[in-house]
């Protein structure tokens, strides 16, 4: 083997191994999801709703996501258009996103969110359905 053929051969290998460490390995937004710590909520005004982002991969809890878009209606009740604000309030524990909304009515309610979590370039989106009673 001469020096060319082993300088040729070593670069090949390097650009391998530095193309092949490049890559990297992301979740699918389906690996996540939305869960309801409870589906009771109480009807009136600021309700506290808590809910917990799971790696289902893992089974669990995802901390410090960043959850940028809710949306409180009560579509489950046939009524999409009554809608609610929802405020977030501070958690004490890592994965559990806490909130609070004025649940004007009894009955159904679909609670949507969308968050980021870091090093996964998808937004992970859920939808659940709590049910408020007086």
């Amino acid at each position: 083997m001469n020096k060319t053929t082993f300088s040729a051969g070593a670069m090949l290998l390097a650009g391998v191994l530095i193309v092949g460490s490049a890559t990297a390995s992301f979740a699918a937004p389906q690996d996540y999801e939305f869960q309801p710590v409870s589906t009771d909520v109480k009807q009136g005004q600021g309700s506290p709703v808590s809910v917990r982002l799971v790696d289902k991969r893992t089974g669990k809890p995802v901390p410090d996501a960043v959850i940028f878009t809710t949306r409180m209606d009560m579509a489950p009740a046939g009524m999409e258009m009554m809608t609610t604000p929802v405020e977030a309030t501070a958690s004490t524990e890592p994965g559990i996103y806490a909130f609070k909304a004025d649940f004007t009515m009894a009955g159904g309610w679909r609670f949507k969110l969308a968050a980021k979590v870091q090093g996964e370039p998808d937004t992970i989106e859920g939808e659940l359905v709590l049910k408020a009673a007086p």
